[in-house]
C-alpha cells in the first residue's frame, strides 16, 4: 500500500513539472528576425612611398637574376665639371701724356720724305728758280695745300737770303720754326669733355665709311680712361653691320658700357639715350658713334643734323670731332667742307697717319675748317691714338 502512494506522489510530481515547462514557454515573446547586415567592404591599403601599388600583370615577374643590375667594382663615371669663365681682366691704356712722343719713332718712318726732302733741297749751294719749284712740288705732294705752300716758300726764301750761311743745324731750325707757324701752335688742342655741374660731357664722332669712326671713338675712351674719366658710349651706327658690336667691344675692354639699339634702329634716339644713361650714372664723358655717311647724300647729313639736334635736348655738344682718312687727300678736305655745314665740327681727328707720306695734310685742313687737329691715329694698336702735338709732330717729320 506504502508502494503505491509513493509511486502516485512521484508520478504527480513529474507530471507537474512538465506542466510547469509548457506553461512557461507560451508565455515567451517571439522576437522579429534581425535586419539583413550590409556587407563592409574594406579598401585596399594605399601604397607607402617606394612601394608600386600591385597592378594585375600579362607577363611573368622578372626574378633578380633577370634584371642588369651595375657592376659594383665598376668605377663610377663622375658628371662633367663645367668651368664658369672668369670675367675678363680689364686693359690697362698708356698714359696720354708725351704719347705722341713714344709714338714718334714710327711717325717717323712715314713722313721722311716730306721733312728729308725738304732739308736736302734747302742744303743745295745754288738755291736757284729750280730748287724753289721743287720745294714747292714737294710741299704740294705731301698735301699741305696751294696757300699755306705758297706761304711756306715765300717765308723760306725770305729768311735763306738773310741767313746767309746755312750749317745743316741752321737750316733744321729754320724749317722747325716754319712749319711750327705754318701747324698754328695758338690753337687749343684740348678735346673738351668737362660738361656742365650735372650733365657729363657729351662728345659726337662724326666721319665718312672707311676712315676708321668706330675705332677712333673705341681708342679715344681708352684715352679718356687713362685719364681717369669715366665714359659711357653710345652706339648710333645702326646702319653698318655689327658696328655695334664693335664698339661695345672697345668698351668692355676699358669697362665703358655702350648704349645700343636693334640694327636700324633711329641713330638719334639712341643717341639721347646714351646721353641719357650718361646723365643717370653719373659719367664723366659721353661718347656718340655715327654712322659713316657719304658726304655726298643729302638725306644722311640731314639726318646726322637731327643726331646733334636730338642730344642738344639734354644740353649743348662739348666737342664734334670729325675723322679723316689722311691718305685721302685733297678728298677729305671735300668731306670736311661738307660736315662742317651740317654739324659744327670743333676738332678733327686725322686717321692711319702711320702709312702715309702725306703729313701735309694736317695743315691743309686746318686752313680749310678754322679748327684744329686734336688727334691723330698712327697704327692698328689700341694705344695709337695720340694727342696732337706741333712740336713732336715736325720733330718727326724732319728729325733730329
Amino acid at each position: 500500500m506504502e508502494i503505491v502512494i509513493l509511486a502516485v506522489v512521484i508520478a504527480l510530481v513529474a507530471v507537474g513539472l512538465v506542466g510547469g515547462l509548457v506553461v512557461g514557454s507560451r508565455k515567451k515573446k517571439k522576437l522579429p528576425p534581425p535586419p539583413p547586415s550590409t556587407p563592409t567592404i574594406t579598401p585596399p591599403a594605399e601604397p607607402q612611398v617606394g612601394e608600386e601599388a600591385e597592378k594585375p600583370r600579362d607577363e611573368a615577374r622578372r626574378t633578380i637574376d633577370d634584371v642588369g643590375l651595375p657592376d659594383a667594382t665598376a668605377p663610377v663615371e663622375e658628371a662633367p665639371v663645367v668651368e664658369v669663365p672668369e670675367a675678363p681682366a680689364l686693359d690697362v691704356p698708356e698714359p696720354t701724356a708725351g704719347r705722341l712722343v713714344r709714338l714718334r719713332a714710327r711717325l717717323a718712318r712715314s713722313q721722311n720724305s716730306l721733312g728729308k726732302g725738304l732739308l736736302t733741297l734747302l742744303s743745295r749751294d745754288n738755291l736757284d728758280e729750280d730748287t724753289w719749284e721743287e720745294i714747292e712740288d714737294t710741299l704740294l705732294t705731301a698735301d699741305v695745300g696751294v696757300a699755306p705752300t705758297q706761304e711756306l716758300v715765300e717765308r723760306l726764301r725770305e729768311r735763306v737770303r738773310v741767313l746767309g750761311t746755312r750749317t745743316p743745324e741752321e737750316l733744321r731750325a729754320l724749317l722747325r720754326e716754319e712749319l711750327i707757324t705754318l701747324l698754328g701752335p695758338d690753337f687749343d688742342r684740348e678735346v673738351k669733355t668737362e660738361g656742365g655741374a650735372e650733365t657729363p660731357g657729351v662728345v659726337m664722332v662724326v666721319g665718312v665709311n672707311g676712315t676708321g669712326k668706330t675705332t677712333t671713338t673705341g681708342k679715344l675712351a681708352r684715352v679718356l680712361v687713362a685719364d681717369g674719366r669715366s665714359v659711357v658710349l653710345g652706339a648710333a651706327d645702326t646702319f653698318r653691320a655689327a658696328a655695334a658690336d664693335q664698339l661695345q667691344t672697345w668698351g668692355e675692354r676699358v669697362g665703358a658700357r655702350t648704349v645700343r639699339g636693334p640694327e636700324g634702329g633711329d641713330p638719334a634716339s639712341i643717341a639721347y639715350d646714351a646721353v641719357k644713361e650718361g646723365i643717370a650714372e653719373g659719367a664723366d664723358v659721353v661718347l656718340i658713334d655715327t654712322a659713316g655717311r657719304l658726304h655726298t647724300k643729302t638725306g644722311l647729313m640731314d639726318e646726322l643734323g637731327k643726331v646733334k639736334r636730338v642730344v642738344e635736348k639734354h644740353g649743348p655738344l662739348d666737342e664734334v670731332l670729325l675723322v679723316l682718312d689722311a691718305t685721302t687727300g685733297q678728298n677729305g678736305l671735300v668731306q670736311a667742307r661738307v660736315f662742317a655745314e651740317v654739324v659744327d665740327i670743333t676738332g678733327i681727328v686725322l686717321t692711319k697717319l702711320d702709312g702715309t707720306a702725306k703729313g701735309g695734310i694736317v695743315i691743309a685742313v686746318q686752313r680749310e675748317l678754322g679748327v684744329p687737329v686734336k688727334l691723330i691715329g698712327l697704327g692698328e694698336g689700341p694705344d695709337d691714338l695720340a694727342p696732337f702735338e706741333p712740336g713732336a709732330f715736325v720733330d718727326a717729320l724732319i728729325g733730329d
